[in-house]
């Protein structure tokens, strides 16, 4: 049973490769461009589009059913375009830092300062992303800024497929961490050192703390919360929005989000985590069409 386990694993993790090699040789607009309106069309045939429907329903009780789907159509349309995408990380530049490339990350003037003063600084950085857009991005361009970088990533059950990731990412995004007991550690002696520490926050955590997120409770990860009592760290939020063209993007950095802290002064993780998973609900409101509305986020 083991040995053809293996060759399973072995079996997807070289269909994967072959895949991403054959999309790395197309045109990467114009297939994004094909796989979101392919996505548009299958995604209402899959259970998930149920899920995000009853999802945003809670969430946008003024919202109009065609508005609602919409919006749905909007969350395939995105997914599509990142499958694509992932191909082509390498290709992506950023505005006003090394060469340009035809796929420019912007920014705005006051969000290029902000990243220039963290980078320069020297300091350690904790930064939280979303499922929003491209969530690969973000910590490309925080690389391509300079900044020393490490990230929490969850590794995928088959090992060829995650080795492949880890190939493909580490050069484009810093040093991996995988979810696990000893991520807490290594993860504080990576910002001990210097580095940045980036993590996604907008997912369901069984041992995590509670949240309100649009209205209703749920349950956060509050390792960034942690990770900043222990080191004084301060946290930021990072994003990327894809624009109406659908293929390119801008960035932004938050201003420093202030730690919640109790009465003896210590960063409180329950508070510190509400004030993390407001910055998020805000950046939904905005684009709720690139948000991952179909998984469980309320359980």
């Amino acid at each position: 049973m083991e040995p053809r386990s293996k060759l399973l694993d072995a079996t997807v993790g070289a269909l994967a490769a072959g895949a991403l090699s054959a999309l790395k040789r197309m045109d990467r607009k114009r297939t994004a461009n094909f796989a979101g309106a392919l996505m548009r069309r299958l995604g209402p045939l899959f259970p998930e589009h149920r899920l995000g429907r009853a999802n945003l329903r809670a969430a946008f009780a003024d919202k109009s059913a065609p508005e609602i789907e919409q919006i749905l159509d909007g969350v395939w349309d995105n997914l599509g375009r990142i499958a694509v995408e992932f191909a082509h990380l390498d290709e992506f530049s950023v505005a006003g830092s090394g060469p340009l490339t035809p796929n420019v990350i912007t920014y705005a003037p006051e969000t290029a300062e902000r990243y220039r003063r963290l980078v320069q600084s020297g300091k350690p950085v904790l930064c939280f992303a979303a499922h929003l857009a491209n969530w690969e991005l973000p910590a490309v361009a925080g690389k391509l800024l300079g900044a020393r970088t490490a990230l929490l990533y969850r590794r995928p059950n088959i090992r060829p497929i995650s080795d492949l990731i880890v190939k493909l990412r580490e050069p484009l995004m810093g040093e991996l961490v995988p979810t696990g007991l000893a991520a807490p550690v290594q993860l504080a002696r990576l910002l001990q050192s210097g580095a940045h520490v980036g993590m996604l926050a907008d997912q369901h955590f069984t041992r995590g703390v509670e949240v309100i997120f649009f209205g209703r409770r749920c349950i956060a990860n509050p390792l960034i919360a942690l990770l900043a009592r222990q080191t004084g760290c301060p946290i930021h939020g990072v994003r990327v929005v894809r624009q109406p063209d659908g293929n390119s993007f801008s960035g932004q950095i938050t201003e420093a989000v202030e730690p919640v802290r109790d009465a003896a002064g210590r960063v409180d993780i329950a508070g510190t985590m509400q004030a993390v998973t407001a910055v998020i609900e805000g950046w939904v409101r905005e684009h709720p069409e690139q948000w991952l509305w179909l998984h469980r986020r309320w359980r």
